[in-house]
């Protein structure tokens, strides 16, 4: 690859974590803003909510509508259609004076969220050799992470001196930018014509893939099941101030995109076998992670750590969901979002069960861990599984090379 070569592939990618910039801080601004919100559609916090929860229904509806109808078109052209829309159902946000008008605007803007993912990371892996397909993905990705560092608390500030209305504006210029990006610098790739909606629902007759949104959905779940609650776990066991929460989650999204930029070393030593120690290691920490909070300093380094392993595992399931879905790529790779949005309700609502039961801010962490070895199971399951196919597709194409050996 050229140096000039290696520049449009650079600002090529930039273009595509710049929507992932977009998207992040679209995604977790209104958490921080729910007070503001509240008041400003004039009803109470609980229910205010339940416009985060839209957002999150939006993705999962969307991710496999939208890749799936948007199969014929070109990526490019598609990645142009999906951060348009993005950037509209913001200014309509901005916009809504109520509260069904805002469920509505925050709805439409989870629909493009999984699509753009999906086909932002199938592009990046396509600019790249072989073997740096999961670093490019992580590329992409990195922009989700940088928005928790940089654009939630920006945002967040913005809504509260101006009104909770411009964060949602300030995402929208965000995601007209990146069209312009895109437009500039994503190169165009014609559809092949294989592309089509029955191509792509052919994915989901493959168990590996429903294998790979399993790992997913229960694994990111106990990631979930802590981080729902840690505003309270860290104000009630390491007993810190409210005040210091905006730094805790700071240091979250650093950790988060120092996982991101870890993942392509990883997936170098097998993507599989790089899951399957990153599951593991999440349990492990999972269950650290409710003694350590006690002490203020652990809490903080066991938060970091809960930015980094979960980070380090999304490009490798991105990665191994483009592998396994064959002609189905694009809906697979936005299915992925879906089931992490999945796995955020899921981890929230069994975080709350053994709230509501009485125990303490320690355990959602350990239920978390009880979800990541059930993740390390479906991978193993996935492996060997995998391997059996492998052989027999061997023994179809060359019996000769798995027939015993005569004598000897």
């Amino acid at each position: 690859m050229t140096q000039h070569s290696r520049g449009r592939t650079g600002l090529a990618l930039l273009a595509l974590a710049a929507g992932g910039f977009a998207i992040g801080t679209s995604e977790f601004v209104t958490m921080g803003l729910l007070p503001e919100v509240a008041a400003g559609v004039h009803i109470d916090i609980p229910t205010a909510g339940h416009v985060v929860s839209a957002y999150a229904a939006g993705v999962v509806v969307g991710a496999p509508l939208l890749a799936a109808l948007g199969a014929k078109l070109p990526r490019k052209h598609l990645l142009l259609w999906l951060m348009a829309a993005f950037a509209a159902a913001h200014v309509a946000s901005a916009l809504a004076s109520s509260y069904p008008a805002l469920m509505v605007a925050r709805f439409a803007s989870g629909l493009p969220h999984g699509a753009y993912f999906g086909i932002a990371s199938l592009v990046a892996a396509s600019l790249v050799p072989l073997h740096r397909r999961t670093w490019a993905v992580a590329m992409v990705l990195t922009g989700l992470t940088v928005a928790n560092i940089v654009g939630v608390p920006l945002t967040t500030k913005l809504g509260q001196d101006l009104g909770w209305q411009w964060p949602y504006a300030a995402v929208g210029v965000i995601a007209l930018l990146t069209v312009l990006a895109v437009w500039r610098w994503v190169p165009f790739t014609a559809a092949t014509g294989e592309e089509s909606v029955r191509a792509e629902l052919r994915a989901l007759h493959r168990p590996q893939v429903w294998l790979a949104l399993g790992i997913g959905t229960v694994g990111f779940g106990g990631m979930f099941a802590t981080y729902a609650y840690i505003s309270p776990t860290m104000t009630e066991l390491a007993g810190m101030s409210s005040a210091a929460i905006p730094l805790v989650l700071a240091v979250y999204g650093i950790g988060m995109t120092v996982g991101t930029q870890l993942s392509g070393r990883v997936a170098r030593r097998g993507i599989m076998r790089g899951i399957v120690i990153t599951l593991g290691l999440i349990a492990v920490m999972l269950v650290v992670f409710g003694f350590a909070a006690h002490q203020p300093a652990l809490a903080v380094v066991m938060v970091f750590l809960l930015g980094v392993l979960p980070s380090i595992l999304v490009p490798m399931l991105q990665t191994r969901l483009m592998d396994v879905a064959h002609e189905g790529q694009s809906l697979a790779a936005a299915l992925n979002h879906s089931s992490l949005n999945i796995a955020n309700a899921l981890g929230a609502w069994l975080g709350s069960v053994v709230l509501a039961a009485g125990l303490g801010y320690e355990w959602p962490s350990r239920v978390g861990a009880g979800l990541a070895v059930l993740g390390v199971g479906l991978a193993l399951v996935s492996a060997v599984t995998q391997r059996r196919e492998t052989r027999r597709a061997v023994a179809a194409e060359a019996p000769e090379l798995v027939a015993p050996v005569a004598g000897g």
